[in-house]
């Protein structure tokens, strides 16, 4: 093996390979369903991910960023209850590469293995949770497994029952 050839081989090794590097996907599909009555607000989704039950990185947080100066934009992020005990309370708004509007109810189409969360991991076992909290609503919130990188292809699904629809994560090396 040439010097130079080697010497690359380290360098990724002791640094650690980037979603980029290795080549993997990760795409999340949320559903939002539509809700019916004159004070249906779109909801507000946080999106992260947990190692062994500890947060590894928040992927999307989305609320009312339309706010003139942010001011009570975040209102309501508190709602998010498990995303707020471990990362809401302690972030400052908005989260950069991580904030976004409320979306309408539908399909949404994540590429989760561009995020900065999921670039920065280790190899090994996650979740990506999602939660979902609506003013004058509902409260939901579920868990998907993640490998990461993945092994082989790989696809897990759950639902909510009212503020969220299906959900599903596939992956691929």
């Amino acid at each position: 093996m040439k010097p130079r050839a080697i010497a690359s081989l380290l360098s990724l090794i002791s640094f650690g390979l980037s979603s980029h590097a290795w080549g993997a996907e990760a795409q999340l599909t949320i559903n939002l369903p539509q809700i019916e009555g004159a004070r249906v607000k779109r909801p507000y989704v946080a999106i992260w991910l947990e190692k062994s039950g500890d947060f590894a990185g928040n992927i999307a947080v989305w609320y009312d960023v339309r706010k003139p100066n942010n001011i009570g934009a975040t209102k309501w992020l508190p709602d998010l209850r498990s995303w707020w005990r471990v990362s809401g309370a302690d972030a400052s708004f908005p989260i950069d590469g991580v904030s976004g509007a409320t979306r309408p109810a539908g399909e949404h189409v994540l590429n989760i293995a561009t995020s900065e969360a999921v670039k920065k991991l280790a190899p090994g076992n996650y979740e990506v949770v999602v939660e979902v909290a609506r003013e004058h609503g509902g409260h939901e919130l579920v868990r998907l497994p993640l490998q990461w990188p993945p092994k082989a292809p790989a696809k897990a699904d759950a639902a909510g029952k009212e503020e969220l629809g299906a959900v599903s994560l596939s992956s691929k090396p």
